[in-house]
């Protein structure tokens, strides 16, 4: 068994980890420069682990899957996806893009919001604190449901569906409008820190100042990392409090 995964602000990436820890097998994120192929080939079964934004799988981990659909349809799969509240078919909008893939599990975890800029919800250490012992007791049962050979399918229901339905199909619009969305203000630095770590390679610097070439996918790492609390994307309200990860 192996667990790869993408982590926009480091939701997913705690979760891959603690599962990895708790069944004893290899982790990866998909943004690391190793042959999945490979990887994948030693493995029976397969675990996925992606925040959803919109009820929809961001699209770096679309791509991924296009990627290597061929042989994760050979394998049996376990889906998780992190979501901030619900997402109606979360997981199963993975099993979509692979669709003769053979899933096996499928869960849902709450997590604390990233979206720092959107004063609705607030980012708060009383959120990260209860979210993150809720996730480590539901990992717990997931894995040791997964152990004694239990098959449960998050999301597949038909309610879980339409609600995913109801969500996703805005989704893509919002998606491809915001693909320009970012914006860092007069207190950028220009340290760089946002080219370097985008996961879309959305962001180059020149003269010190990072300019956009509009394939943002909205995961807010830049937001969040911004030593300036200067980067913006979707929303222009200024940042106050940053999401530093599961782990503070």
């Amino acid at each position: 068994m192996v667990i790869v995964y993408f982590s926009g602000t480091g939701n997913s990436a705690y979760l891959a980890k603690l599962f990895a820890r708790q069944m004893e097998c290899e982790c990866y994120s998909i943004e690391e420069a190793i042959d999945f192929e490979a990887v994948f080939q030693k493995q029976d079964i397969i675990a996925i682990c992606y925040p959803i934004y919109g009820s929809c799988v961001p699209k770096i981990m679309r791509d991924f899957a296009a990627k290597h659909r061929s042989l994760l349809e050979q394998k049996k799969l376990i889906i998780f996806c992190s979501q901030m509240m619900f997402s109606g078919d979360g997981a199963k909008a993975f099993a979509r893009l692979v669709p003769q893939s053979d899933v096996i599990y499928a869960e849902h975890f709450n997590m604390p919001n990233n979206i720092s800029n959107f004063s609705l919800f607030p980012i708060t250490e009383k959120e990260r604190v209860r979210k993150k012992a809720k996730a480590d007791a539901k990992m717990q049962r997931v894995c040791s449901n997964i152990k004694s050979g239990k098959v449960f399918l998050r999301g597949w229901s038909l309610g879980s569906q339409w609600l995913g339905y109801v969500q996703n199909k805005f989704w893509p619009d919002v998606e491809r409008k915001q693909a320009s969305s970012f914006c860092a203000d007069e207190s950028c630095t220009g340290c760089g820190l946002c080219v370097k770590k985008c996961p879309a390679q959305n962001l180059v610097l020149q003269e010190k100042r990072p300019v956009q070439l509009n394939q943002c996918m909205l995961c807010y790492r830049c937001v969040n990392l911004c030593p300036q609390k200067a980067a913006t994307v979707m929303l222009p309200a200024k940042v106050k409090t940053q999401y530093k990860g599961m782990e503070g």
